[in-house]
């Protein structure tokens, strides 16, 4: 963006993004601790991208889950992480926390669904607990998005497919080119989805999001900008199923933990069937974001930010079917108010060709939750027994230091926060607070060439309830991590990132139920992270992502102590190109290594390789589209887990791997007009 001044009247003019090339890529210090702009910016920049889904997967090692309908949180895998749908990774939108603290159905549930994708201007990604202004959840990383200032055209997309799949999209500007010249910005956009999914029985999942962002420039040294979303959708799910109820002989455990082999469960399904048909559910969320951003001259800048949040959120869900004796169709459901504050003022500082960089940060966030209920219900949905209830309010306040030095080809980076917490459940409060310190190092010897070292502790938050009843739980369990890395460029068109890392976690919380915790014990994980990005010939680029984990009990001995679903071999990679004419697309892949089930090893969640291909005919007024999502239309599984269920027919509960089963092969076609 380029800003004229002229007689006390402002002119900003757009600047287009030019064509990639790797070879004006060069490796050069940055006062960001982060290592990885270079890898977000190339993704998103190549990668089509039309679902939240997609966005998250742009980050390397990461990978999801959906398995209770589309409409809940994806369950998230990275670093040797089942992070569930949010406990171990910070994500974020314009600032604003999607994770949810003290979520019925789970700590730290992030649902992205509310951001509609093409509104993303850039994404920013880091893995460990190694920065200031990242405070609860950072174990894993973060994930952080910003929406558009700036709408360069308007878009009209209709999309369909298989499985009634459809999707449609509008964003118009609302002020004319006089106004944006001015630097004056408003745009709308809404999206609608619907798609019944490849299951028997169809999720009817229905989905209405709607966006909209003001921009303008206050004066000289003022920015204000206020965004609005709007976000709804409710869908019924197929669920996991036991193994048994579709496999002849299937391998499970016996009441006494030996491995055992069934006979065919009486009557069979199709591994795209159904046994509890209740199952489902509803959410909605609706956000407000006000930004000003304020150059105070000498380099110094002042941000502050409010955002206010209304989410509420209903589940059905029965993985136990008969196993439990009020039976296992499970009620989830809350309400909530957050309101939150950001704040910072940074100051740079040049002297004798060094530079150091202040920031110090204020973030507060207030959660009220309301109408709490999680009960045992039958198909009907009424209350047949009730096992938790009660409404909680919970504060986070954190405020955080951090010093960037940076001297010819060294950065030193010292950084701090201390966040309090005041939890409060059944007239019963309680306080705690941490303190997470880091230290990060760079060396930059050529623009070819960065070494760096990564140091820090992060944490994330109990649930108020867990909190406030303690037996024995952390309240903010500590995650102590180290990385060792390098950025290489060892020719021109080749860019590689690679590290060694490890990740010690204080108390690793364990989910059961969908929602209740038990104690995990201490963890330890380390592993290496692999990433490149080659451009075989100006139009064609290829990306390959490698990344292994050891994730272990601390406590346990070398054969014993496996993290159930924690990943331990990923891989993603593929081939994008971009033609002169407007063909573009690519052909990607997504490799998930088989891992233990259970933390005893006996069980086991299997892997998958699924590819996906995207072509697209783009010119300057319209595009038309086409995808398919699993090309090779292998067999797999989305998702597994180990469950203790009885179905119709059996005198007692069974100890075996429930599956949610992946889609198979399916197409989309898509038209977009550009005006």
């Amino acid at each position: 963006m380029l800003f004229l001044k002229s007689d006390r009247k402002y002119l900003e003019i757009g600047l287009s993004r030019g064509e990639l090339d790797l070879n004006e890529i060069i490796i050069s210090p940055s006062l960001n601790v982060n290592s990885f702009h270079t890898l977000s910016n190339l993704d998103l920049h190549l990668r089509p991208i039309n679902t939240s889904q997609d966005l998250m997967r742009l980050v390397p090692g990461l990978f999801i889950a959906q398995h209770m309908g589309g409409g809940k949180a994806e369950q998230i895998f990275i670093r040797g992480f089942d992070a569930d749908h949010g406990t171990d990774i910070n994500v974020t939108v314009d600032g604003m926390p999607v994770n949810m603290v003290s979520h019925v159905h789970g700590q730290g549930y992030a649902d992205l669904h509310f951001l509609i994708p093409e509104t993303v201007s850039t994404f920013d990604y880091g893995k460990g607990p190694y920065y200031s202004e990242k405070g609860d959840f950072t174990t894993a990383g973060y994930l952080d998005f910003q929406t558009k200032d700036v709408l360069e055209k308007n878009i009209f997309s209709l999309e369909g497919g298989n499985f009634n799949t459809v999707r449609g999209l509008i964003m118009l500007n609302v002020l004319d080119a006089h106004h944006r010249n001015m630097g004056e910005n408003w745009y709308i956009a809404s999206e609608f989805n619907y798609t019944d999914g490849p299951f028997t029985w169809g999720e009817r999942y229905k989905r209405f999001n709607a966006f909209s962002k003001f921009s303008t420039r206050l004066n000289k040294s003022n920015r204000l900008s206020i965004s609005a979303s709007a976000f709804t959708t409710q869908w019924r799910a197929s669920g996991e199923i036991p193994e048994r109820a579709v496999n002849r002989g299937s391998i499970s455990l016996d009441s006494n933990g030996r491995v055992v082999t069934l006979p065919l469960y009486q009557k069979p399904i199709q591994r795209f069937g159904t046994i509890d048909s209740s199952q489902g559910g509803k959410t909605s969320r609706y956000n407000l974001i006000g930004k000003v951003k304020t150059d105070l001259g000498n380099n110094l800048g002042m941000e502050n930010e409010l955002y206010y949040s209304y989410y509420d959120f209903l589940l059905h869900v029965n993985s136990t079917f008969y196993a439990d004796t009020a039976g296992g169709e499970r009620q989830q459901e809350e309400r909530r108010n957050v309101y939150g504050y950001l704040g910072k003022i940074s100051k740079r500082v040049y002297w004798a060709g060094s530079s150091l960089n202040s920031s110090l940060g204020l973030n507060t966030r207030f959660d009220n939750t309301y109408h709490v209920n999680y009960s045992f219900v039958n198909s009907q949905y009424q209350l047949v027994q009730e096992i938790a209830q009660g409404n909680t309010q919970e504060n986070n306040t954190g405020i955080f230091l951090d010093e960037s030095l940076e001297i010819g080809k060294w950065i030193l980076n010292l950084g701090s926060r201390l966040d309090f917490f005041g939890f409060h459940y059944h007239d019963s409060t309680k306080a705690n607070w941490i303190i997470s310190p880091k230290i990060n190092l760079q060396f930059t010897p050529n623009n070819r060439t960065q070494f760096y070292l990564k140091l820090g502790k992060g944490f994330h938050s109990n649930k108020a309830v867990t909190v406030i009843r303690n037996n024995g739980f952390e309240t903010l369990p500590a995650a102590y991590g180290g990385d060792l890395g390098m950025n290489w460029k060892p020719s021109a068109h080749l860019w590689i990132n690679t590290a060694i890392w490890y990740l010690f976690l204080q108390q690793e919380f364990v989910y059961s139920d969908d929602g209740n915790i038990v104690p995990g014990g201490r963890t330890r994980r380390y592993g290496l992270d692999l990433s490149a990005r080659y451009q075989v010939f100006p139009w064609l680029f290829a990306d390959f992502n490698l990344n292994l984990a050891h994730p272990r009990l601390a406590d346990s001995s070398k054969s014993t102590g496996y993290l159930a679903l924690a990943p331990t071999f990923t891989s993603t990679g593929g081939l994008d190109f971009k033609l002169k004419n407007g063909i573009n697309g690519g052909l990607s892949y997504r490799y998930l290594h088989r891992r233990p089930g259970n933390n005893t090893g006996l069980l086991s969640a299997d892997g998958y390789f699924v590819t996906d291909l995207k072509l697209n005919y783009s010119q300057k007024r319209y595009e038309i589209g086409i995808s398919i999502e699993n090309l090779l239309n292998t067999k797999w599984n989305e998702f597994e887990a180990e469950e203790i269920s009885r179905l119709k027919g059996e005198t007692s509960p069974i100890d075996q791997m429930s599956f949610t089963p992946g889609t198979s092969i399916a197409g989309k076609l898509r038209i977009a007009l550009f005006f």
